[in-house]
């Protein structure tokens, strides 16, 4: 590889605006990145504009890009997940646990609190075991990651054996009842600093698929990718993909579960991926009563999410809350 090439790959893409601590500003420097995980070089490629690049249309070369970040970026070694499954893509996961950590910090006069005494609850963590893998990596906190597919979980469970370190902080529980998010996972006798979770989008297995052709043809328009036939294989098994409803019944159901336990979760949060749900989710909000709430917009690329979040403790009582959770518990 060239070194205009790797100097190319350092420039920041425009449009491109992650968080300020987010470790994959630019493009990729993919020498590197081969140099973590050496299959990656068999999917290399250019786009139009002639610079290095992969096909992101590619669940293979999508799922060995993700490798070699992890391991590069975080020290996470040998992680997979089986082709069926979501494949996430690691700078924007990051983006949502950096504003998850200033959201912390807002709550702690400043100061993103880090270590294992900062818990956070994954609602459906996937095969992937993404967020809870970075967390600890970026931030030492420990993980409760919970999902409904047992073969997901015993996926998560053989990346976190063969990474002991970040495994001693993550805990895997199987949620058993298919249509609750926090019940039979959160304990009487324990609480959490934050929640979340990227909820399936499509309302339907059809939505699902209509939703693969328009990612296809927004990759050929952006020059990602040069096939002149579309590749519908994008991952994802059907509880990660839909739901009776999408998006904003899933989040709505979230808001009314979290009601029912509003001091056992300091932050409860979400990503979510269409703009027109808000109004929904802000009215569902309203009428549970929270304290607070904040709606934050992340970018990647040409890419636009944003991730809700909300309190039903006031001032003080998150500050008791960070004294007594991480002012006052130095692990």
């Amino acid at each position: 590889m060239s070194d205009k090439n790797n100097k190319e790959n350092r420039k920041q893409t425009a449009g491109q605006l992650l968080h300020a601590r987010n470790r994959h500003q630019g493009r990729y420097d993919f020498a590197d990145l081969i140099k973590a995980e050496p299959a990656l070089l068999q999917c290399l490629t250019h786009n139009p504009a002639g610079d290095t690049t992969v096909d992101f249309a590619d669940p293979l070369a999508v799922k060995l890009l993700n490798k070699a970040l992890l391991q590069s970026s975080y020290g996470v070694r040998d992680w997979d997940i089986p082709p069926d499954n979501l494949c996430p893509p690691v700078p924007g996961r990051a983006d949502y646990l950096h504003y998850l950590a200033d959201l912390l910090a807002g709550s702690n006069q400043g100061r993103i609190p880090k270590g294992r005494q900062v818990c956070a609850l994954d609602i459906g963590t996937g095969a992937s075991c993404i967020y809870p893998l970075l967390g600890c990596s970026e931030y030492g906190w420990s993980f409760c990651a919970s999902d409904i597919n047992a073969d997901s979980l015993a996926n998560a469970r053989a990346i976190l054996d063969r990474n002991p370190g970040l495994g001693a902080q993550i805990q895997l529980r199987h949620q058993s009842y298919a249509q609750s998010l926090f019940k039979n996972i959160v304990a009487d006798d324990e609480w959490f600093d934050v929640s979340l979770c990227n909820p399936p989008f499509h309302t339907s297995a059809a939505e699902a698929q209509a939703g693969s052709m328009r990612k296809w043809e927004n990759l050929k328009k952006t020059g990602k990718l040069d096939q002149a036939t579309p590749v519908l294989n994008f991952s994802g098994h059907d509880a990660e993909l839909w739901c009776e409803g999408g998006e904003l019944a899933f989040i709505k159901k979230m808001i009314a579960e979290s009601a029912a336990i509003p001091t056992k979760i300091l932050w409860f949060s979400s990503l979510v991926s269409k703009s027109a749900n808000l109004p929904a989710i802000n009215a569902a909000l309203k009428q549970v009563k929270v304290c607070d709430q904040k709606t934050i917009i992340m970018s990647q690329g040409n890419k636009e999410s944003r991730l809700v979040a909300w309190t039903f403790l006031n001032t003080g009582q998150h500050a008791a809350w960070a004294k007594l959770r991480w002012q006052n518990n130095k692990k």
